[in-house]
């Protein structure tokens, strides 16, 4: 019977027969037909196409095709009942529902949120305060994309998790694995002077847009969009895979504020997101992000995970054949603008998320609230939205930096917001180092993490603090692994978890190396390594001394980044050996 088939034909079979295959090894349903239709044809078809190549999907890609994660939800409920964790095709599952089965690290789950633009309100975030207490840990982290999660859920609560906040209008779905991740927006929409454009409305209708498409779930790999309003708090939408920048067009085309299309960005694989010269309408960008990703959808690596991102595609294509595809999906042209008729956009206050600081709106201002790197317990959550709610607008705004900002305070009430924050614990005036902190879980709670990023990043911040008298904003970027998830490449100071060896014995103890001079916005660049196999312990000590080598050897009160343009590493590090002697 097999020399009837074509050589393309056994391909196929290959591939549907290693669907058979997981679904008698218990992964679920059998694999769906070359022929199906509906949201998830365009997934199955490129599966098929990766097959017919004679290339063989990966893990996860099988997993998907015997069973969407969607379609799974009552098993979900049925191991709840039963206290059971997740193998690793259920954890892969599980995380379209916005739960990580965080194992080894901590035998329990992890529920990310999904909030668009970052805000929520102060009921909500007393919601989460309740569901946290209750069902969780006690304690949520804000994440670098402005966004929430709750820890150490037991097998029993998971499910109980995702409904309770979906009763609070807050949905987890999607919020991992291979899809498109929380939207962001510039923290200040709507309130701040200097904006371009309030984000809010672009990032609710994208943030809707996905949650009611089944066709955009399941990507090849996740994937990250940003809109950014041109205002005093980085959005840091040039880390994005889709970056959509507000940008005030002088002459080309009718004059006015548009969105910069720029694609691309992975920050972790190095890589920035570049201008593709396209701007449009704002109420254009849901349509073009929707037909980006469905180019993306079609022509993605499905076979190795590490190369399965929008950047990849980009580099094998260019930008022409690819904006050429996106125009073909849209059906229509894209619009391009020269550069020249472009005005500059206001560089970012690295200063302005935390901190009291004058709103578009007469009479009343914003607060932004420094969090340990992201943490905040049960009290300081209800705190928060008592102040939100006694004081401000009862928004609660999230950032990228891992801090809140409270909206709508009268100018008359700051000094009361602010001697109500202290008493809570809560900080609103920190040290310039600490301001500009960020750390990801690190293996306190991530299986990938090489150090103890959280606890590592407050010692380097306690020891500068005593040490160097830093007068400019100076980002630190702490992150465990590879995924680099606290975004190490753009940090002044970025550092990524290692482990190193310290004896003849192959022991081996907590480290990072270390990287300078990464950057965003219009100081858009990626770190350069500089300190290799640096053991934690030894990390404060040694960013202590290439900040006093900065401010012994900096020309016009220039800042770090632009030190560190003007000098290469070894220059940088003959500087530090000339401040220790």
């Amino acid at each position: 019977m097999s020399s009837d088939f074509s050589v393309e034909q056994k391909q196929y079979l290959d591939g549907f027969l290693s669907g058979v295959q997981a679904v008698r090894s218990g992964v679920g349903k059998a694999a769906a037909p070359a022929d199906v239709q509906g949201p998830d044809s365009s997934h199955i078809a490129a599966q098929d196409r990766t097959v017919a190549e004679g290339k063989k999907l990966c893990d996860q890609e099988k997993w998907k095709r015997a069973e969407h994660p969607f379609d799974a939800y009552g098993r979900l409920k049925e191991q709840a009942l039963t206290g059971q964790y997740p193998k690793p095709d259920d954890n892969f599952r599980w995380r379209y529902h916005g739960l990580f089965y965080v194992a080894p690290a901590e035998n329990s789950f992890m529920c990310r949120m999904r909030l668009a633009n970052g805000i929520l309100s102060a009921w909500q975030l007393e919601g989460v305060a309740a569901v946290a207490q209750e069902l969780g840990g006690g304690y949520a982290h804000v994440t670098t994309r402005a966004n929430l999660q709750i820890r150490e859920i037991t097998a029993e609560n998971a499910a109980e998790v995702v409904e309770r906040l979906c009763d609070l209008g807050i949905t987890s779905k999607g919020s991992g694995a291979d899809n498109i991740r929380n939207v962001t927006g510039s923290a200040t929409a709507g309130i701040d002077q200097y904006e371009l454009l309030d984000t809010r409305p672009y990032a609710r209708a994208w943030h809707h847009h996905i949650l009611n498409d089944r066709s955009l779930i399941g990507l090849p790999r996740k994937f990250n969009v940003a809109f950014d309003g041109a205002g005093s708090i980085a959005t840091l939408e040039d880390t994005n895979d889709i970056g959509f920048q507000a940008v005030e067009v002088t002459g080309g085309i009718e004059p006015g504020i548009y969105f910069r299309l720029a694609l691309g960005g992975i920050s972790g694989h190095k890589d920035l997101a570049r201008d593709t010269g396209v701007v449009l309408n704002p109420n254009e960008a849901v349509a073009v992000a929707d037909a980006v990703i469905r180019v993306f959808t079609e022509n993605a690596d499905r076979t190795n995970r590490a190369k399965a991102r929008l950047k990849y595609v980009l580099d094998a294509w260019g930008f022409e054949r690819f904006l050429k595809a996106v125009e073909d999906k849209l059906g229509r042209p894209l619009v391009r603008v020269d550069a020249r008729h472009i005005a500059p956009r206001m560089v970012p206050d690295r200063s302005a998320h935390i901190g009291v600081h004058a709103q578009k709106q007469t009479g009343l201002s914003w607060i932004g609230v420094w969090t340990p790197l992201g943490r905040m317990s049960v009290d300081d959550m209800r705190n928060v939205a008592h102040i939100a709610k006694r004081y401000g607008d009862g928004d609660i705004r999230l950032t990228v930096w891992q801090n809140l900002i409270l909206s709508g305070v009268a100018d008359a009430d700051v000094a009361q917001v602010r001697a109500e924050l202290t008493k809570a614990g809560l900080a609103v005036d920190v040290s310039a180092v600490r301001a500009g902190l960020v750390a990801c879980t690190g293996s306190q709670g991530c299986k990938f993490a090489a150090s103890d990023t959280k606890s590592d990043a407050l010692k380097i911040a306690q020891f500068v603090e005593q040490h160097v008298a830093l007068d400019q904003p100076i980002n630190i970027h702490v992150t465990g692994c590879h995924n680099s998830c606290a975004q190490h490449y753009i940090g002044d100071i970025g550092l990524i978890g290692a482990k190193v060896t310290i004896n003849e014995d192959g022991d081996q103890v907590d480290g990072y190396h270390i990287h300078i001079g990464g950057g965003f916005a219009e100081q858009g660049a990626i770190g350069r390594l500089m300190f290799e196999n640096v053991r934690a312990v030894d990390a404060p000590e040694v960013i202590g001394n290439l900040l006093r080598a900065y401010l012994a050897h900096r020309e016009n009160n220039e800042n770090f980044w632009s030190f560190t343009k003007r000098h290469d590493v070894e220059q940088i590090k003959s500087l530090c050996q000339k401040v220790l002697s």
